[in-house]
């Protein structure tokens, strides 16, 4: 059964029966459940800090209280649950999620059937924006089987000749398929400058009514379309990157969270918070830290 946010804590919970292909790309992490995997030093040209494919079962749990990179996971087998936006929800075959960074990760395997899936887990370097963006869905439809191919060769290739020019081929498919998630090439172009608006402006008040007219569409043509290719309503998406946003200051700065609070567009504090905890899982005051370490 799932925890609610103040249950949980740290975890990283296998089980017996879980098996796992992974791909570092460096030797600093020094936990123990990385020390078998192979490295592939290509994959910090992506900050891609590691990779692999899950064959997951329960009672597989994973809890980053702490993530300071944006996570990607994409399932093509079986099902498990995610915490995205402050609900569990459900991630079965043809389903991915893409996490931004200083948010609380967690998900698990269900009983029965295993969980099969692909991850990619990318570092986030000071002063440099995530690969998701504005207009990027958080829990979407996704075809994961190029990317379980391509992490997969990577992992055999890893393990065995490992050479340069194939590694970096291998890599470079992998982060092209996340990509291909994080900044589909079928959003609308007046969809996307609509949200890289309200990204820049998140401190103005922002109705559905005014983000139709920006985009130049009726409310309602504009909710099938978020719908469609966010899962989430207009309005939700603006509370999201308002939330992605404090996530990153509270992370990166010392300032007050009033000041923070400002800054995302809420002039009560206290109605700030509330929204923080239940799409995060944190009170702003409780942030795990302004420090991350790398998960």
């Amino acid at each position: 059964m799932a925890k609610t946010h103040a249950q949980l804590s740290e975890t990283h919970l296998l089980g017996s029966q879980t098996r796992q292909w992974v791909v570092r790309a460096a030797t600093t992490d020094a936990r123990a459940w990385l020390q078998d995997a192979p490295i592939c030093p290509a994959l910090e040209q992506h900050q891609i800090a590691h990779l692999g494919v899950s064959h997951a079962v329960a009672p597989y749990r994973i809890v980053r209280t702490r993530q300071s990179g944006t996570y990607f996971l994409a399932c093509f087998g079986g099902r498990g649950r995610f915490l995205v936006e402050g609900r569990w929800q459900v991630c079965c075959a043809g389903t991915a999620c893409l996490l931004p960074p200083h948010i609380l990760n967690a998900f698990y395997a269900e009983p029965g059937a295993p969980w099969e899936f692909a991850w990619v887990r990318y570092e986030q370097p000071t002063g440099q924006r995530p690969i998701a963006g504005a207009s990027s869905p958080v829990l979407a439809k996704f075809d994961p089987e190029p990317l379980r191919h391509a992490v997969l060769g990577l992992h055999y290739e890893a393990r065995g000749a490992a050479v340069p020019a194939q590694l970096q081929l291998w890599t470079d498919l992998a982060h092209a398929y996340v990509l291909r998630f994080a900044r589909p090439w079928q959003v609308e172009d007046r969809l996307w400058l609509v949200w890289e608006s309200v990204a820049a402006h998140l401190d103005e008040e922002w109705t559905l009514e005014r983000l139709a007219r920006l985009a130049h569409m009726s409310t309602e043509h504009l909710r099938r379309l978020c719908r469609r290719q966010l899962g989430r309503s207009p309005m939700h998406q603006v509370i999201f990157l308002r939330m992605r946003r404090a996530a990153e200051l509270l992370s990166a700065t010392d300032d007050k969270v009033e000041t923070i609070a400002t800054a995302v567009g809420y002039q009560n504090p206290f109605t700030f918070s509330n929204t923080f905890k239940r799409w995060t899982g944190w009170r702003p005051s409780e942030f795990p830290g302004r420090t991350f370490e790398a998960e």
